[in-house]
């Protein structure tokens, strides 16, 4: 019997979650037992999470409290060493800049739903991430984890005297941005056409100074058959790149081969065995990726529509009408008045 692949994150993601709950008041062990998950789950950091429980335990959690900068609270408490045997490969690679590189390399053993892409325009590099879960729901929280964890990684491996240029947010800024300011210590745009970390290249092409090559090798080693005995499926592999894809424009099943090296049938032949096209990939990713958009975010509509590879304005506004049956300006109004009976407004 085949079982739908879900997507799965190290407990260690949530190391210091107990606490914190504790401290804004919350019940901790309740609240995870509301996403489905057993308080007994985070006493191993190994143990395998749903990406799609934790998403729903932090954004409840963040509502439930009050707390808007809930998870940058939760990424303050991270340290390098949280991320297990990867952490001693990345201190031993010999610049920042290639530590990015095995973290992204080893990151699907870490959390198999985040997406992280590094790009280099001219003195600046861009650290950008896109979670990715089958849901519509809000990955606010999980966001400014993922990016907070990030910030939290770099500066450990230069050294708290780096500032990053600036920090982006896809969704609406908070009521009060002061947390976040004061977290990165620097900008932090929000409505923006990506999330993630702008860095001067410079500061991330300074020499590291290992500590243990030794062990270092033993942990490349571990990881790497950790790796090669993970599987993932086609349809996995292929919703990352569209998403990785869309904003540079039309997407196709062609441009994902190449990317992958193989030929155009050769995708549609493995989807085909699990039973997706690309088409239908292509449009959950899409309708996942919007909902997002629309319901966390200020973005102009014209940019959104870039963002999910759409020429013009009007075909984007036609694609989400026949996709959901209205305007994009008539789901929002839906969604805001939806929003204020669970909050108890008239």
């Amino acid at each position: 019997m085949d079982y739908p692949y879900v997507p799965v994150v190290r407990s260690a993601s949530l190391a210091g979650y107990l606490d914190l709950a504790q401290s804004v008041g919350l019940d901790a062990h309740a609240m995870l037992r509301r996403a489905g998950l057993s308080p007994r789950s985070l006493e191993d950091p190994e143990t395998p999470l749903s990406t799609v429980a934790v998403r729903a335990l932090l954004e409840d959690s963040a509502q439930a409290s009050g707390v808007e900068d809930f998870a940058l609270r939760l990424a303050s408490r991270r340290q390098l060493s949280n991320l297990g045997p990867i952490s001693l490969v990345l201190k031993e690679e010999p610049t920042a800049r290639a530590a990015l590189d095995t973290l992204c390399r080893y990151l699907r053993l870490l959390n198999a739903s985040l997406l992280t892409r590094i790009e280099e325009h001219d003195k600046l590099l861009v650290i950008r991430e896109e979670i990715l879960v089958a849901q519509t729901a809000s990955t606010r929280q999980s966001m400014e984890l993922a990016v907070g964890v990030m910030y939290r990684i770099v500066r450990e491996l230069l050294g708290p005297q780096w500032k990053p240029v600036r920090v982006c947010f896809n969704h609406r800024p908070p009521r009060d941005a002061s947390a976040h300011r004061a977290f990165f210590g620097t900008a932090v745009d929000f409505n923006s056409e990506f999330n993630g970390i702008v860095c001067n290249t410079a500061d991330l092409l300074v020499p590291q100074q290992g500590a243990n090559p030794e062990m270092a090798r033993f942990a490349r080693q571990y990881l790497d058959r950790a790796l090669s005995g993970q599987h993932q499926s086609t349809q996995a592999t292929v919703r990352q790149l569209i998403a990785a894809l869309l904003p540079g424009g039309r997407c196709t099943s062609q441009q994902v081969a190449q990317h992958l090296g193989v030929d155009r049938r050769t995708i549609h032949r493995h989807l085909a065995k699990e039973g997706e096209t690309f088409a239908t990939l292509l449009q959950s990713v899409r309708s996942e990726l919007v909902m997002r958009q629309v319901q966390d975010s200020d973005l102009p509509l014209a940019e959104v529509a870039l963002l999910l590879g759409f020429a013009a304005p009007a075909a984007f506004s036609h694609w989400f009408r026949s996709t959901f049956g209205c305007s994009v300006t008539a789901w929002r109004t839906q969604e805001k008045a939806k929003a204020r009976v669970r909050q108890g407004i008239p």
